[in-house]
Protein backbone atom coordinates (compact mmCIF):
# COMPACT_ATOMS: atom_id res chain seq x y z
CA UNK A 1 0.00 0.00 0.00
CA UNK A 2 1.23 3.71 -0.55
CA UNK A 3 -0.88 6.63 0.22
CA UNK A 4 -0.38 10.37 -0.87
CA UNK A 5 -1.98 13.31 -0.22
CA UNK A 6 -3.34 15.38 -2.88
CA UNK A 7 -4.23 19.33 -2.14
CA UNK A 8 -6.09 21.37 -4.41
CA UNK A 9 -6.93 24.73 -3.71
CA UNK A 10 -10.46 26.83 -4.80
CA UNK A 11 -11.84 29.73 -4.67
CA UNK A 12 -13.52 29.35 -0.90
CA UNK A 13 -12.08 26.33 -0.13
CA UNK A 14 -8.52 23.72 0.02
CA UNK A 15 -9.89 19.98 -0.51
CA UNK A 16 -7.40 17.19 0.77
CA UNK A 17 -7.53 13.98 -0.50
CA UNK A 18 -6.02 10.27 0.54
CA UNK A 19 -5.11 8.32 -2.47
CA UNK A 20 -4.07 4.28 -2.44
CA UNK A 21 -2.19 3.61 -5.23
CA UNK A 22 -4.23 0.13 -5.57
CA UNK A 23 -7.01 1.16 -4.23
CA UNK A 24 -7.40 4.93 -5.33
CA UNK A 25 -9.88 7.71 -3.08
CA UNK A 26 -9.78 6.66 0.48
CA UNK A 27 -11.42 10.59 1.52
CA UNK A 28 -11.55 13.89 1.16
CA UNK A 29 -11.90 16.83 3.63
CA UNK A 30 -12.82 20.18 2.98
CA UNK A 31 -11.68 23.50 4.88
CA UNK A 32 -13.27 26.84 3.78
CA UNK A 33 -11.97 30.00 4.27
CA UNK A 34 -12.96 33.69 3.68
CA UNK A 35 -12.81 35.71 0.55
CA UNK A 36 -12.86 38.98 0.62
CA UNK A 37 -15.10 41.28 -0.85
CA UNK A 38 -16.10 45.87 -1.29
CA UNK A 39 -19.12 46.65 -1.51
CA UNK A 40 -18.04 49.75 -2.74
CA UNK A 41 -15.38 47.79 -5.13
CA UNK A 42 -16.85 45.09 -6.88
CA UNK A 43 -13.26 44.24 -8.26
CA UNK A 44 -11.78 43.70 -5.20
CA UNK A 45 -11.35 39.76 -4.16
CA UNK A 46 -8.34 39.02 -1.78
CA UNK A 47 -7.95 35.72 0.25
CA UNK A 48 -5.47 35.69 3.36
CA UNK A 49 -2.19 32.89 3.19
CA UNK A 50 -2.46 32.45 6.93
CA UNK A 51 -6.62 31.43 6.86
CA UNK A 52 -5.67 29.38 3.82
CA UNK A 53 -3.01 27.95 5.70
CA UNK A 54 -4.87 27.19 8.52
CA UNK A 55 -7.36 25.19 6.24
CA UNK A 56 -5.20 23.22 4.55
CA UNK A 57 -4.10 21.93 8.65
CA UNK A 58 -7.95 21.53 9.66
CA UNK A 59 -8.31 19.48 6.19
CA UNK A 60 -5.41 17.27 6.06
CA UNK A 61 -6.26 16.15 9.83
CA UNK A 62 -9.44 15.70 9.29
CA UNK A 63 -9.11 13.50 6.36
CA UNK A 64 -6.44 11.92 8.17
CA UNK A 65 -9.10 10.65 10.85
CA UNK A 66 -11.53 9.94 8.87
CA UNK A 67 -9.57 7.36 6.62
CA UNK A 68 -7.98 6.04 9.83
CA UNK A 69 -4.63 6.12 7.77
CA UNK A 70 -1.78 6.93 9.78
CA UNK A 71 -0.04 10.63 9.22
CA UNK A 72 3.69 8.93 9.18
CA UNK A 73 2.67 6.65 6.24
CA UNK A 74 1.25 9.62 3.37
CA UNK A 75 4.40 9.10 1.52
CA UNK A 76 4.17 12.82 -0.23
CA UNK A 77 1.79 15.77 -0.78
CA UNK A 78 1.23 17.88 -3.92
CA UNK A 79 -0.62 20.75 -4.12
CA UNK A 80 -2.54 22.75 -6.95
CA UNK A 81 -4.08 26.17 -6.44
CA UNK A 82 -6.35 28.49 -8.36
CA UNK A 83 -4.64 31.41 -10.83
CA UNK A 84 -3.33 34.19 -11.01
CA UNK A 85 -3.52 34.44 -7.49
CA UNK A 86 -0.32 36.35 -6.11
CA UNK A 87 0.96 37.54 -3.25
CA UNK A 88 3.78 40.17 -2.36
CA UNK A 89 6.39 38.83 0.32
CA UNK A 90 8.76 40.70 1.85
CA UNK A 91 12.73 39.30 2.39
CA UNK A 92 12.09 36.55 4.49
CA UNK A 93 8.75 35.45 2.23
CA UNK A 94 6.66 37.26 4.69
CA UNK A 95 3.61 38.61 2.90
CA UNK A 96 3.06 42.23 3.15
CA UNK A 97 -0.68 41.97 1.91
CA UNK A 98 -3.37 39.65 1.00
CA UNK A 99 -3.72 37.67 -2.21
CA UNK A 100 -4.64 39.23 -5.30
CA UNK A 101 -7.06 36.48 -6.04
CA UNK A 102 -7.19 35.27 -9.14
CA UNK A 103 -10.69 36.90 -9.25
CA UNK A 104 -9.52 40.23 -8.39
CA UNK A 105 -10.07 42.89 -11.39
CA UNK A 106 -8.43 45.63 -10.20
CA UNK A 107 -5.76 45.58 -12.29
CA UNK A 108 -7.96 46.72 -15.63
CA UNK A 109 -6.01 49.77 -16.65
CA UNK A 110 -2.20 48.10 -15.73
CA UNK A 111 -3.27 45.08 -18.25
CA UNK A 112 -4.59 47.82 -20.91
CA UNK A 113 -1.38 49.52 -20.70
CA UNK A 114 0.86 46.23 -20.65
CA UNK A 115 -0.97 44.50 -23.99
CA UNK A 116 -0.58 48.32 -25.53
CA UNK A 117 2.89 49.00 -25.15
CA UNK A 118 3.34 45.22 -26.24
CA UNK A 119 2.02 45.67 -29.29
CA UNK A 120 4.02 49.43 -29.64
CA UNK A 121 7.37 47.44 -29.02
CA UNK A 122 6.64 44.09 -31.07
CA UNK A 123 6.61 42.10 -27.92
CA UNK A 124 6.60 38.83 -29.02
CA UNK A 125 5.03 37.23 -25.85
CA UNK A 126 1.88 38.89 -26.59
CA UNK A 127 1.38 36.81 -29.18
CA UNK A 128 1.58 33.84 -26.99
CA UNK A 129 -0.98 35.18 -24.74
CA UNK A 130 -3.62 35.75 -27.07
CA UNK A 131 -2.88 39.25 -28.43
CA UNK A 132 -4.13 40.50 -24.96
CA UNK A 133 -2.78 40.45 -21.40
CA UNK A 134 -5.65 40.13 -18.83
CA UNK A 135 -6.32 42.33 -15.87
CA UNK A 136 -6.35 38.41 -13.60
CA UNK A 137 -2.81 38.09 -14.35
CA UNK A 138 0.95 38.70 -12.32
CA UNK A 139 2.88 41.41 -14.06
CA UNK A 140 -0.56 43.79 -13.61
CA UNK A 141 -1.56 42.99 -10.21
CA UNK A 142 2.14 43.43 -9.41
CA UNK A 143 2.07 47.15 -11.18
CA UNK A 144 -1.70 47.52 -9.52
CA UNK A 145 0.31 46.98 -6.05
CA UNK A 146 3.40 48.84 -6.72
CA UNK A 147 0.85 51.87 -7.83
CA UNK A 148 -1.24 51.85 -4.92
CA UNK A 149 0.80 50.71 -1.78
CA UNK A 150 2.73 52.67 0.77
CA UNK A 151 6.41 53.90 0.09
CA UNK A 152 7.16 51.55 3.75
CA UNK A 153 5.33 48.49 1.93
CA UNK A 154 6.83 49.11 -1.55
CA UNK A 155 10.45 49.45 0.33
CA UNK A 156 10.37 46.06 1.80
CA UNK A 157 9.35 44.52 -1.89
CA UNK A 158 11.44 41.48 -2.25
CA UNK A 159 9.22 39.22 -4.63
CA UNK A 160 5.76 38.24 -5.46
CA UNK A 161 4.40 35.08 -5.58
CA UNK A 162 1.85 32.81 -7.23
CA UNK A 163 -0.34 31.04 -4.94
CA UNK A 164 0.75 27.09 -5.40
CA UNK A 165 4.62 28.74 -5.37
CA UNK A 166 3.60 30.15 -1.93
CA UNK A 167 2.45 27.40 -0.26
CA UNK A 168 4.80 24.87 -1.64
CA UNK A 169 7.78 27.40 -0.64
CA UNK A 170 5.91 27.68 2.64
CA UNK A 171 5.45 24.61 3.56
CA UNK A 172 9.60 23.17 2.98
CA UNK A 173 10.50 26.09 4.92
CA UNK A 174 12.14 28.34 2.31
CA UNK A 175 12.23 31.83 4.08
CA UNK A 176 14.36 33.61 1.29
CA UNK A 177 14.08 34.62 -2.45
CA UNK A 178 17.12 33.10 -3.77
CA UNK A 179 16.03 29.64 -2.82
CA UNK A 180 12.27 30.00 -4.09
CA UNK A 181 11.36 27.54 -7.05
CA UNK A 182 8.65 28.49 -9.66
CA UNK A 183 5.74 26.71 -11.60
CA UNK A 184 6.36 26.64 -15.11
CA UNK A 185 2.15 25.90 -15.19
CA UNK A 186 1.91 29.36 -13.24
CA UNK A 187 4.90 32.20 -14.80
CA UNK A 188 3.99 30.55 -18.75
CA UNK A 189 0.25 30.85 -18.80
CA UNK A 190 0.40 34.17 -16.45
CA UNK A 191 3.54 35.91 -16.83
CA UNK A 192 4.43 35.83 -20.11
CA UNK A 193 7.80 33.34 -19.33
CA UNK A 194 8.64 31.27 -22.25
CA UNK A 195 12.31 29.18 -22.46
CA UNK A 196 11.53 30.54 -26.11
CA UNK A 197 12.85 34.17 -25.39
CA UNK A 198 15.36 33.73 -22.45
CA UNK A 199 12.26 33.77 -20.12
CA UNK A 200 10.26 36.89 -18.93
CA UNK A 201 10.06 39.94 -21.21
CA UNK A 202 12.92 42.19 -20.89
CA UNK A 203 13.60 44.79 -18.38
CA UNK A 204 13.55 47.64 -20.88
CA UNK A 205 9.48 46.30 -21.71
CA UNK A 206 8.06 46.60 -18.25
CA UNK A 207 10.26 50.27 -17.79
CA UNK A 208 8.28 51.30 -20.59
CA UNK A 209 4.92 50.19 -19.24
CA UNK A 210 6.07 52.02 -15.98
CA UNK A 211 9.13 52.74 -14.18
CA UNK A 212 7.79 51.28 -11.00
CA UNK A 213 8.78 48.23 -12.43
CA UNK A 214 12.45 49.10 -12.44
CA UNK A 215 13.99 46.00 -10.93
CA UNK A 216 11.11 44.01 -10.74
CA UNK A 217 12.15 41.23 -12.97
CA UNK A 218 15.34 40.50 -11.47
CA UNK A 219 13.40 40.02 -8.04
CA UNK A 220 10.75 37.64 -10.23
CA UNK A 221 13.78 35.26 -9.85
CA UNK A 222 14.00 31.60 -9.01
CA UNK A 223 14.62 27.84 -10.57
CA UNK A 224 11.30 27.72 -13.24
CA UNK A 225 10.63 24.36 -13.27
CA UNK A 226 7.61 21.83 -14.71
CA UNK A 227 6.03 19.85 -11.76
CA UNK A 228 7.85 16.44 -11.86
CA UNK A 229 10.54 18.21 -10.08
CA UNK A 230 10.67 18.57 -6.50
CA UNK A 231 10.22 21.59 -4.53
CA UNK A 232 11.64 20.13 -1.20
CA UNK A 233 10.75 18.12 1.79
CA UNK A 234 8.10 18.64 3.97
CA UNK A 235 9.74 21.00 7.27
CA UNK A 236 9.26 20.04 10.75
CA UNK A 237 7.45 22.65 11.26
CA UNK A 238 4.62 21.92 9.27
CA UNK A 239 5.13 18.14 8.99
CA UNK A 240 4.17 18.99 12.86
CA UNK A 241 1.14 21.08 11.91
CA UNK A 242 -0.26 18.69 9.53
CA UNK A 243 0.35 15.36 11.14
CA UNK A 244 2.38 14.32 8.45
CA UNK A 245 6.04 12.95 8.54
CA UNK A 246 9.04 15.05 8.35
CA UNK A 247 10.84 15.37 4.73
CA UNK A 248 8.45 13.63 2.52
CA UNK A 249 8.57 15.19 -0.96
CA UNK A 250 6.51 18.37 -2.34
CA UNK A 251 6.58 18.39 -5.98
CA UNK A 252 6.60 22.20 -7.92
CA UNK A 253 3.06 22.85 -8.11
CA UNK A 254 0.58 24.53 -10.94
CA UNK A 255 -2.94 25.42 -11.24
CA UNK A 256 -6.06 23.53 -10.43
CA UNK A 257 -7.53 23.33 -13.76
CA UNK A 258 -4.29 21.72 -15.64
CA UNK A 259 -3.84 19.21 -12.58
CA UNK A 260 -7.41 18.38 -13.12
CA UNK A 261 -7.20 17.97 -16.84
CA UNK A 262 -5.32 15.15 -16.25
CA UNK A 263 -6.66 13.71 -13.13
CA UNK A 264 -10.06 13.95 -15.98
CA UNK A 265 -7.59 11.37 -18.08
CA UNK A 266 -6.49 14.35 -20.41
CA UNK A 267 -3.42 12.64 -23.00
CA UNK A 268 -2.06 13.94 -26.17
CA UNK A 269 -4.56 14.27 -28.55
CA UNK A 270 -7.23 15.03 -25.75
CA UNK A 271 -9.15 18.19 -24.56
CA UNK A 272 -10.61 18.64 -21.51
CA UNK A 273 -13.45 20.96 -20.95
CA UNK A 274 -13.21 21.85 -17.64
CA UNK A 275 -16.27 23.23 -16.32
CA UNK A 276 -17.07 24.98 -13.19
CA UNK A 277 -17.79 28.87 -13.06
CA UNK A 278 -15.61 29.40 -15.77
CA UNK A 279 -14.23 26.55 -18.35
CA UNK A 280 -10.61 26.31 -18.95
CA UNK A 281 -9.78 24.16 -21.81
CA UNK A 282 -6.72 22.54 -21.50
CA UNK A 283 -5.30 20.59 -24.46
CA UNK A 284 -1.36 19.17 -25.07
CA UNK A 285 0.05 18.67 -28.54
CA UNK A 286 3.77 17.54 -29.56
CA UNK A 287 4.77 20.45 -30.88
CA UNK A 288 4.68 24.12 -29.51
CA UNK A 289 3.02 26.37 -32.24
CA UNK A 290 1.18 29.75 -31.42
CA UNK A 291 -2.67 29.48 -31.54
CA UNK A 292 -3.89 33.32 -31.98
CA UNK A 293 -6.47 33.91 -29.26
CA UNK A 294 -5.18 31.52 -26.99
CA UNK A 295 -4.74 32.14 -23.36
CA UNK A 296 -1.20 30.27 -23.39
CA UNK A 297 0.93 27.71 -24.81
CA UNK A 298 3.65 26.57 -22.88
CA UNK A 299 6.24 23.56 -22.97
CA UNK A 300 5.74 21.34 -19.89
CA UNK A 301 2.54 23.16 -18.23
CA UNK A 302 0.05 20.35 -18.28
CA UNK A 303 2.66 16.92 -18.49
CA UNK A 304 6.05 17.82 -18.39
CA UNK A 305 6.54 16.01 -21.38
CA UNK A 306 4.51 17.97 -23.68
CA UNK A 307 3.34 21.10 -24.60
CA UNK A 308 0.16 22.43 -22.66
CA UNK A 309 -2.56 24.69 -24.09
CA UNK A 310 -4.75 26.87 -22.17
CA UNK A 311 -8.36 28.36 -23.56
CA UNK A 312 -11.46 29.05 -21.83
CA UNK A 313 -14.85 30.36 -21.50
CA UNK A 314 -14.78 33.47 -18.82
CA UNK A 315 -18.23 32.66 -17.09
CA UNK A 316 -20.37 29.27 -17.95
CA UNK A 317 -21.90 28.14 -14.39
CA UNK A 318 -21.56 31.28 -13.18
CA UNK A 319 -24.47 32.66 -15.85
CA UNK A 320 -26.43 29.66 -14.92
CA UNK A 321 -26.38 31.18 -11.60
CA UNK A 322 -26.93 34.74 -12.92
CA UNK A 323 -30.27 33.50 -14.47
CA UNK A 324 -31.32 31.25 -11.76
CA UNK A 325 -30.94 34.18 -9.11
CA UNK A 326 -32.59 37.10 -11.61
CA UNK A 327 -35.51 34.31 -11.48
CA UNK A 328 -35.67 34.04 -7.82
CA UNK A 329 -34.37 30.36 -7.77
CA UNK A 330 -31.59 28.13 -7.75
CA UNK A 331 -29.93 26.63 -10.84
CA UNK A 332 -30.64 22.94 -9.34
CA UNK A 333 -34.72 24.05 -9.50
CA UNK A 334 -34.72 25.75 -12.86
CA UNK A 335 -33.03 22.85 -14.76
CA UNK A 336 -35.67 20.41 -13.47
CA UNK A 337 -37.20 19.51 -17.21
CA UNK A 338 -34.68 20.62 -19.28
CA UNK A 339 -33.82 16.78 -20.35
CA UNK A 340 -37.49 17.08 -22.41
CA UNK A 341 -36.05 20.30 -24.32
CA UNK A 342 -34.77 19.59 -27.97
CA UNK A 343 -31.93 21.08 -29.70
CA UNK A 344 -32.90 24.86 -31.04
CA UNK A 345 -36.57 24.77 -29.94
CA UNK A 346 -36.31 27.69 -27.27
CA UNK A 347 -35.99 30.11 -30.54
CA UNK A 348 -33.08 31.69 -28.63
CA UNK A 349 -29.04 32.32 -29.35
CA UNK A 350 -27.49 33.19 -26.27
CA UNK A 351 -23.88 34.54 -26.46
CA UNK A 352 -21.96 33.57 -23.39
CA UNK A 353 -20.28 36.80 -23.08
CA UNK A 354 -21.16 37.79 -19.97
CA UNK A 355 -17.69 38.42 -18.38
CA UNK A 356 -15.89 39.18 -21.54
CA UNK A 357 -14.37 36.85 -24.18
CA UNK A 358 -11.67 34.91 -22.30
CA UNK A 359 -11.08 32.90 -26.26
CA UNK A 360 -10.78 33.36 -29.20
CA UNK A 361 -11.66 37.05 -29.25
CA UNK A 362 -9.51 37.93 -26.02
CA UNK A 363 -12.13 41.21 -25.37
CA UNK A 364 -13.03 41.57 -21.31
CA UNK A 365 -15.34 44.63 -22.79
CA UNK A 366 -18.47 42.80 -24.13
CA UNK A 367 -21.48 41.73 -22.33
CA UNK A 368 -23.93 38.75 -22.31
CA UNK A 369 -26.40 38.98 -25.80
CA UNK A 370 -29.50 36.90 -25.83
CA UNK A 371 -31.70 36.83 -29.44
CA UNK A 372 -35.08 36.16 -30.52
CA UNK A 373 -37.22 37.12 -27.12
CA UNK A 374 -40.76 36.52 -27.52
CA UNK A 375 -43.59 37.59 -24.79
CA UNK A 376 -43.51 34.10 -23.70
CA UNK A 377 -39.95 32.82 -23.14
CA UNK A 378 -39.33 31.31 -19.71
CA UNK A 379 -36.02 31.81 -17.32
CA UNK A 380 -35.78 27.53 -17.76
CA UNK A 381 -35.80 28.71 -22.08
CA UNK A 382 -32.68 31.10 -21.03
CA UNK A 383 -31.01 28.61 -19.29
CA UNK A 384 -31.29 25.62 -21.93
CA UNK A 385 -30.30 28.48 -24.78
CA UNK A 386 -27.57 29.52 -22.54
CA UNK A 387 -26.10 25.95 -21.98
CA UNK A 388 -26.08 25.76 -25.91
CA UNK A 389 -24.43 28.77 -26.14
CA UNK A 390 -21.60 27.59 -23.91
CA UNK A 391 -21.04 24.67 -25.98
CA UNK A 392 -21.16 26.79 -29.59
CA UNK A 393 -18.52 29.03 -27.93
CA UNK A 394 -16.52 26.17 -26.94
CA UNK A 395 -16.55 24.79 -30.37
CA UNK A 396 -15.29 27.89 -31.77
CA UNK A 397 -12.60 27.76 -29.41
CA UNK A 398 -11.50 24.02 -30.32
CA UNK A 399 -11.74 25.15 -33.93
CA UNK A 400 -8.84 27.50 -33.77
CA UNK A 401 -6.87 24.37 -31.88
CA UNK A 402 -7.49 22.63 -34.79
CA UNK A 403 -6.80 25.03 -37.39
CA UNK A 404 -3.41 25.70 -36.24
CA UNK A 405 -2.18 21.52 -35.11
CA UNK A 406 -3.74 21.37 -31.90
CA UNK A 407 -5.14 17.76 -32.21
CA UNK A 408 -8.82 17.58 -30.82
CA UNK A 409 -9.29 13.82 -31.09
CA UNK A 410 -11.10 12.60 -27.64
CA UNK A 411 -13.49 15.78 -25.64
CA UNK A 412 -13.50 14.99 -22.10
CA UNK A 413 -15.68 17.39 -19.90
CA UNK A 414 -14.44 17.38 -16.28
CA UNK A 415 -15.11 19.77 -13.98
CA UNK A 416 -17.84 20.14 -11.34
CA UNK A 417 -20.49 21.24 -13.93
CA UNK A 418 -20.62 18.31 -15.76
CA UNK A 419 -20.63 15.78 -12.67
CA UNK A 420 -24.09 17.08 -12.32
CA UNK A 421 -25.60 18.36 -15.65
CA UNK A 422 -26.42 15.32 -17.77
CA UNK A 423 -27.86 17.88 -20.32
CA UNK A 424 -25.03 19.82 -20.72
CA UNK A 425 -23.29 16.90 -21.63
CA UNK A 426 -25.55 15.70 -24.33
CA UNK A 427 -25.92 19.40 -25.87
CA UNK A 428 -21.84 19.66 -26.06
CA UNK A 429 -21.65 16.42 -27.74
CA UNK A 430 -24.60 17.10 -30.22
CA UNK A 431 -22.87 20.76 -30.58
CA UNK A 432 -19.40 19.25 -30.92
CA UNK A 433 -21.05 16.71 -33.03
CA UNK A 434 -18.03 14.38 -31.09
CA UNK A 435 -18.55 11.96 -28.40
CA UNK A 436 -18.27 13.43 -25.20
CA UNK A 437 -16.73 11.54 -22.33
CA UNK A 438 -17.67 12.24 -18.56
CA UNK A 439 -14.89 10.90 -15.64
CA UNK A 440 -17.32 8.09 -13.97
CA UNK A 441 -16.65 9.99 -9.98
CA UNK A 442 -15.46 12.91 -8.62
CA UNK A 443 -11.49 13.19 -10.28
CA UNK A 444 -10.70 16.54 -8.21
CA UNK A 445 -7.44 16.62 -6.88
CA UNK A 446 -6.36 13.20 -8.71
CA UNK A 447 -3.96 15.59 -10.41
CA UNK A 448 -2.25 16.57 -7.38
CA UNK A 449 -2.18 13.14 -6.42
CA UNK A 450 -0.92 11.84 -9.52
CA UNK A 451 2.54 14.11 -9.03
CA UNK A 452 2.64 13.29 -5.62
CA UNK A 453 2.59 9.56 -6.79
CA UNK A 454 5.29 10.47 -8.86
CA UNK A 455 7.02 12.38 -6.54
CA UNK A 456 6.85 9.14 -4.00
CA UNK A 457 8.34 7.38 -6.84
CA UNK A 458 5.60 4.94 -6.39
CA UNK A 459 4.62 5.60 -10.64
CA UNK A 460 7.75 6.25 -13.06
CA UNK A 461 5.65 8.80 -14.90
CA UNK A 462 2.62 10.43 -15.34
CA UNK A 463 1.21 8.23 -17.63
CA UNK A 464 1.43 5.58 -15.63
CA UNK A 465 -0.12 7.05 -12.61
CA UNK A 466 -2.98 8.38 -14.71
CA UNK A 467 -3.58 4.57 -15.77
CA UNK A 468 -3.92 3.47 -12.67
CA UNK A 469 -5.88 6.12 -10.86
CA UNK A 470 -8.32 7.73 -13.41
CA UNK A 471 -11.67 6.85 -13.19
CA UNK A 472 -13.54 5.22 -16.12
CA UNK A 473 -15.65 7.51 -18.59
CA UNK A 474 -19.38 8.00 -19.02
CA UNK A 475 -19.94 8.55 -22.78
CA UNK A 476 -22.68 11.10 -24.25
CA UNK A 477 -23.00 10.63 -28.08
CA UNK A 478 -23.92 12.91 -30.45
CA UNK A 479 -27.78 12.07 -31.44
CA UNK A 480 -28.28 13.05 -35.62
CA UNK A 481 -31.38 14.97 -35.63
CA UNK A 482 -29.96 17.25 -32.44
CA UNK A 483 -26.44 17.53 -34.46
CA UNK A 484 -28.38 18.89 -38.01
CA UNK A 485 -30.00 20.95 -35.79
CA UNK A 486 -27.29 22.76 -34.33
CA UNK A 487 -25.09 22.69 -37.35
CA UNK A 488 -27.53 25.50 -38.60
CA UNK A 489 -27.47 26.91 -35.30
CA UNK A 490 -24.14 26.86 -35.20
CA UNK A 491 -23.61 29.40 -38.55
CA UNK A 492 -25.62 31.90 -37.05
CA UNK A 493 -23.83 31.97 -33.93
CA UNK A 494 -20.06 32.13 -35.62
CA UNK A 495 -21.19 34.91 -37.71
CA UNK A 496 -22.84 37.37 -34.43
CA UNK A 497 -19.63 36.13 -32.65
CA UNK A 498 -17.09 37.44 -35.34
CA UNK A 499 -19.78 40.33 -36.33
CA UNK A 500 -20.68 41.64 -33.17
CA UNK A 501 -17.11 40.90 -31.08
CA UNK A 502 -14.64 42.87 -32.17
CA UNK A 503 -14.85 46.72 -33.18
CA UNK A 504 -12.65 46.01 -36.37
CA UNK A 505 -15.11 43.53 -37.56
CA UNK A 506 -16.35 44.41 -41.18
CA UNK A 507 -19.98 44.70 -41.42
CA UNK A 508 -22.23 41.63 -41.85
CA UNK A 509 -26.00 41.27 -42.77
CA UNK A 510 -27.72 39.93 -39.56
CA UNK A 511 -31.04 40.55 -41.10
CA UNK A 512 -31.54 36.53 -41.60
CA UNK A 513 -30.81 35.68 -37.78
CA UNK A 514 -34.02 36.44 -36.07
CA UNK A 515 -36.07 34.90 -39.05
CA UNK A 516 -33.78 31.60 -38.50
CA UNK A 517 -33.84 31.23 -35.12
CA UNK A 518 -37.95 31.00 -35.30
CA UNK A 519 -37.77 28.88 -38.09
CA UNK A 520 -35.49 26.07 -36.88
CA UNK A 521 -37.39 26.64 -33.37
CA UNK A 522 -40.52 25.84 -35.24
CA UNK A 523 -38.80 22.66 -36.76
CA UNK A 524 -37.46 21.29 -33.10
CA UNK A 525 -40.98 21.80 -32.12
CA UNK A 526 -42.19 20.05 -34.85
CA UNK A 527 -44.84 22.98 -36.23
CA UNK A 528 -43.13 22.95 -39.31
Amino acid sequence: MAVVAGADFGTLSVRVTLLDSERGRLGTAVANYPLHRRREDPDFATQSHVDQMSALVKATREVVEQTGVRGEDVLAMALDTTGSSVVMVDATLQPLDDYYLWCDHRAHEEAQQITAKAHEMKLEAIEWCGGVYSHEWGWAKVLHWLRHADEAKRSRFATALEHCDMVAATLTGVKTPERIKRSVCAMGHKWMWNPKWGGLPSEDFLVAVDPLLRGVRDKIGGEYLTSNHIYGGLSEEWAAELGLRPGIPIPVGAFDAHWDALGAGCSEGDVVNVVGTSTCIIAMARETKLVPGVCGVVPGSVNPELTGIEAGLSAVGDIFESIARRAGTQVKELAKGLESYKAGQTGLLRMSWDNGDRTVLVNPELGGVTLGWNLVHTAQDELFAAIEGTAFHTRIVLERMAEYGVPVERVINGGGVPQNNAVLNQVYADVLNKTVLVPDGTPTSLGSAIFAFVAAGVFPSVEEAQRKLCLPFKTFTPAPKAVECYEQLYKLYRKLYFALGSREAEAVALGDVLPELRRIAREARGDA
